[in-house]
């Protein structure tokens, strides 16, 4: 299934996408797609539906982000060697946890604004997890138990404030709309592999970001169990997996970075495209 939240910003009503790409509302089966919804169970009986029975909507609403009631924005850091290897850091050994603020997150296809004051913002294409149950110390072999999907995500990052401004990365990932997920949730039975998904990025149209999930040094069901240790899992929750090489940071002899009124286009195959604009500060 391809899971969906539609509508003005607050607003948003459940949705899913039909075989036909129509969009399909949910509001009369559950709230929201949250919580319960993303457990085993609550995805079985979605998947019970027939779709042709939802009242189909009607035009082109914009797209929120594909989950909500998350606790959580997780995040995993230099997780593609090539990617380590253009910004000049070590392999990791073990997986780089961080935290991306809550009200970073945006719709895909939402206005990304730079921040005040920044010179470095930079995009980041990435395979995103969605937990479906809670997950407390699981080991490898239970982690895919408790996703219930993954999205598109772009970990849209400040690269000054990220490297140069001291501490924790955290101050360069959480700027408002710095976070947009989706189009939509792919439930993982749809997914049979998620390490063999290629992804993309595209800025003003031109080739930016082309990679693969399978070149990652830690993989989906290593980064749920480690994450699982340090920090309890809850539905909704959205574990950012790490860029390929491709972001701006890396371009030589000179990086290149986002400026208002720039396009991007990025997706993971089978899982959507976003489409963005970048917007100015405006206070």
């Amino acid at each position: 299934m391809k899971l969906l939240r539609y509508g003005p910003k607050g607003k948003e009503k459940p949705g899913l996408l039909d075989a036909s790409g129509a969009i399909r509302d949910l509001s009369g089966v559950c709230a929201d797609i949250a919580g319960e919804v993303l457990s085993p169970n609550g995805l079985a009986k979605l998947a019970k539906l027939d779709p042709k029975t939802l009242p189909k909507v009607e035009g082109n609403p914009r797209l929120g982000p594909p989950v909500s009631g998350f606790t959580q924005l997780i995040c995993i850091g230099l997780n593609y060697a090539d990617h380590a290897a253009e910004t000049g850091a070590d392999i990791p050994k073990e997986p780089i946890v961080f935290l991306k603020a809550n009200g970073a997150i945006s719709g895909p296809n939402d206005d990304i604004v730079i921040p005040k004051n920044s010179s470095k913002t930079d995009w980041e294409v990435e395979l995103c997890i969605v937990i479906g149950s809670k997950a407390t110390c699981v080991g490898e072999e239970q982690a895919l138990d408790h996703v219930a999907g993954y999205a598109t995500g772009n970990d849209v990052s400040e690269r000054e404030w990220q490297i140069e401004r001291g501490g924790a990365w955290d101050k360069g990932k959480g700027a408002d709309t710095f976070g947009p997920v989706g189009p939509w949730l792919v439930t993982k039975d749809e997914v049979p592999d998620p390490q063999a998904l290629d992804l993309f990025c595209e800025v003003d149209g031109t080739m930016r970001q082309n990679g693969s999930t399978k070149t990652m040094i830690f993989g989906v069901k290593t980064i749920v169990s480690y994450v699982s240790h340090f920090i309890t899992l809850h539905p909704g929750d959205i574990i950012f997996t790490g860029t390929p090489p491709g972001v701006g940071l890396g371009v030589k002899p000179s990086p290149v970075f986002l400026k208002p009124g720039q396009t991007l286009r990025l997706g993971v195959h089978g899982l959507g495209e976003q489409r963005t604009r970048t917007v100015a500060y405006s206070g």
